[in-house]
């Protein structure tokens, strides 16, 4: 339970750049809310809303088991997908099984992700997929936070073609995602190269895994905790270099940053820090309620632009400014199609 309670307590530093995009008015957007669709293409991860609970607890005793037990329950209740967090711990020793499995014991129907670290091999990964039976993979790149963990690893040669042979050998779609630093066009054209399904951005701006991993430390690596690709930004990256499924997250809080999320060009979003503070601080109901409630926000917004499904919400006028304008130039992006008028 450290990092969740790291997690708890370092907060998130609200630094995705997502509030540099702001959406051009309509003020006749010729549709109603019961016109508004939110289920997502997202390709075989079959996904029926936008939003999913994301990676955020592993084994860690009867405390995880309850909470990934409530987070199941939760997503059970509002249709949405989750994923576990890594299930290394589970492999390494089988009494972690159950905090796991509790996922999909409590929501024996729901969209369910297993989750390694690319470390893993194609038989540990069958393996993970088997004990919740997931319905997709991630797998996840950590690079930063491994540098920055005191016990951590400090050898990453070929994460690229490990993640290749699992994407090849399991039955079920694998994804690859950050854990807060953002996957660059550069990773996300060599990922194109895989047959990896979908990628999550997991960009800089929620928890802090370096931050966390430094309070582990007697000699912080401060440069790390500014470190990364904010979540707006790494959008734009993986949009441009990853033909399949683009997936959001890193400090995702409201509807107004998914929004933000879908118009710079994913697909569908993931939220997990925001998710484990309302679990804990409001219980189950609560958290429900929650999701409920991002929802209908999800639908107000989408009226208002007038955009009928999550992709007509790519042709809806937006500015682009502040830091991510001045990044995404620098990048050689092509910006000014964000704010082209629409032409439906």
């Amino acid at each position: 339970m450290d990092h969740i309670n790291y997690a708890l307590s370092t907060g998130q530093c609200r630094a995705t750049w997502l509030d540099c995009v702001r959406f051009v008015h309509q003020a006749l957007p010729g549709t109603g809310v019961a016109d508004v669709s939110l289920e997502p293409k997202t390709g075989d991860l079959n996904l029926k809303s936008p939003v999913f609970i994301n990676a955020m607890t592993g084994g860690g005793g009867s405390e995880t088991l309850q909470l990934n037990a409530m987070l199941a329950r939760a997503a059970k209740e509002t249709g949405i997908a989750m994923a576990v967090g890594s299930q290394m711990a589970a492999l390494k020793d089988k009494n972690e099984r159950e905090s796991y499995q509790v996922v999909r014991k409590e929501n024996p129907q729901g969209i369910i992700f297993g989750n390694l670290g690319s470390e893993a091999t194609v038989e540990q990964a069958l393996e993970a997929v088997e004990m919740i039976e997931a319905d997709a993979f991630q797998v996840h790149l950590n690079v930063v936070q491994e540098l920055t963990m005191p016990e951590g690893d400090r050898e990453f040669r070929g994460a690229l073609e490990r993640i290749g042979r699992i994407a090849e050998e399991l039955d079920v779609p694998v994804i690859v995602k950050e854990t807060g630093f953002g996957i660059s066009q550069e990773a996300a054209e060599a990922l194109a190269g895989t047959q990896v399904s979908a990628i999550d951005v997991s960009g800089f701006g929620g928890t802090n895994f370096a931050s966390i991993e430094n309070e582990r430390r007697k000699r912080k690596l401060a440069y790390f905790e500014d470190w990364g690709i904010p979540t707006a930004a790494a959008i734009v990256e993986c949009r441009q270099g990853f033909g399949g499924t683009v997936l959001a997250s890193g400090g995702l809080q409201d509807a107004g940053d998914l929004i933000r999320a879908f118009r710079l060009g994913a697909d569908a979003t993931g939220i997990a820090g925001s998710f484990l503070k309302h679990a804990v601080s409001l219980g189950e109901t609560g958290l429900i309620e929650e999701i409920e409630g991002l929802h209908e926000d999800l639908r107000m917004l989408m009226t208002a632009l007038g955009a009928r499904t999550i992709e007509d919400i790519r042709t809806s006028p937006a500015v682009i400014s502040g830091e991510l304008l001045s990044y995404l130039q620098q990048r050689g992006y092509e910006t000014g199609h964000f704010a082209a008028p629409s032409k439906n």
